[in-house]
């Protein structure tokens, strides 16, 4: 059994930061590809920051040089810092596990709702 177990969204400030993490169980988490993805009403999920298993790490444009994402692989643990946040962040956000080599195997946690408001 698969489980991506968000936490830490919430309220916060504009300007404000919070750190998400993501608890991974029923994979090798080593060799996963995991991100983080958010998405708004009406809008498609989008992905916002991935980690390799050689800790290479791609952002989207929007949130490069505020957010920061990181992987334990002691603790099968992915976590996202999010910095300066403004109203643009506000979505619900959910990690993902990708191993893309031969067989596609892809899993989603369950979404953590981010809010920054006034």
């Amino acid at each position: 059994q698969v489980q991506l177990v968000e936490s830490g969204g919430g309220l916060v400030h504009p300007g404000g930061s919070l750190r998400l993490s993501c608890a991974v169980s029923g994979i090798i988490f080593g060799i996963y590809d995991m991100s983080w993805y958010r998405q708004t009403p009406g809008n498609q999920r989008e992905p916002v920051a991935t980690i390799d298993p050689a800790d290479r790490r791609n952002y989207t444009d929007s949130v490069k040089g505020r957010f920061a994402i990181s992987r334990d692989n002691d603790e099968n643990t992915v976590y996202l810092e999010m910095n300066n946040l403004n109203s643009e962040d506000t979505a619900v956000y959910y990690c993902h596990a990708a191993f893309m080599i031969g067989r596609e195997e892809y899993y989603w946690g369950q979404g953590t709702q981010v809010t920054v408001s006034s």
